[in-house]
């Protein structure tokens, strides 16, 4: 009764390995061909917002951002975000005067 039992696991097992390995292709799409990985990755929208961390480089221009918001002449989630890198680069220059780094 054993012998059956292991039998028809084993049997299962198989039987899933070879259904999966078969339906592998369908389940999970083909890789990117390397022309295609190696493309000029396309250059972001004048729409889309700029981060953070965009922000906490070009810190100039993100005090430009946040008077235009102040202004009214810049709307949107940059306004947020430009803020945002101002209050973090401003944080890190006390802490460098305080810490005396």
């Amino acid at each position: 009764m054993l012998q059956g039992k292991t039998l028809i696991v084993l049997v299962a097992l198989v039987i899933g390995f070879a259904g999966g390995f078969v339906l592998r292709p369908i389940i999970i799409p083909a890789q990117q061909s390397v022309a295609d990985a190696n493309a000029a990755p396309i250059a972001p929208t004048s729409t889309d917002a700029r981060g953070t961390q965009y922000f906490l480089v070009h810190i100039d221009e993100a005090r430009q951002v946040v008077t235009g918001c102040r202004n009214g002449s810049v709307r949107g989630s940059e306004c947020t975000t430009a803020e945002e890198a101002i209050i973090k680069a401003d944080a890190q220059e006390r802490r460098k005067r305080f810490l005396g780094n």
